[in-house]
């Protein structure tokens, strides 16, 4: 279900939302993360490189429907699976046309199925950068560098713990 469709379904069933829920996943691999470079036809971000992810859909009462989001997404868009889901962070922020969205990034593993530009309408096409090409690259959102900073830490902590 597309934004918009979800947004007018809440509408006319009388729904009175606030936020749109997005979920996105910074996938790690061999030392690299996963990023997508968005569709033009994306509303927001459109031709940007972002993690993959995408909201969550109305389903009355459920549990665990962040992380099934979450691993629906990534295989509607890149055609993988995804494991060992740890939260990272949270944030809101507002769209060009003014809804209000709340993130929630997670740090998952690619399980399997190589990734691919499966949803043409939101993907471009998938890149794998390490942790330092993604902080050092001038054209990339300050949000996105600061997520995967904390995805790093997360990472960077279980080790010395196991250790």
């Amino acid at each position: 279900m597309k934004r918009q469709d979800l947004i007018d379904k809440v509408k006319i069933s009388g729904g009175n939302f606030m936020f749109v829920v997005n979920v996105e996943g910074a996938i790690r691999r061999n030392d690299k993360w996963l990023l997508i470079h968005r569709s033009e036809k994306e509303e927001h971000a459109g031709g940007g490189l972002s993690l993959v992810g995408g909201k969550c859909e109305i389903e009355g009462n459920s549990s665990d429907i962040l992380e099934r989001t979450l691993k629906r997404e990534v295989f509607e868009e890149v055609g993988s699976e995804i494991t060992g889901i740890k939260y990272v962070n949270s944030s809101s922020f507002v769209t060009e046309s003014g809804i209000n969205v709340i993130d929630i990034v997670f740090l998952c593993h690619h399980k399997s199925g190589e990734p691919y530009a499966k949803s043409t309408e939101e993907v471009d096409e998938v890149i794998w950068m390490t942790t330092s090409e993604i902080l050092t690259h001038t054209e990339l959102p300050l949000f996105l560098k600061e997520n995967i900073k904390l995805a790093e830490k997360i990472l960077q902590d279980n080790m010395q713990v196991k250790y």
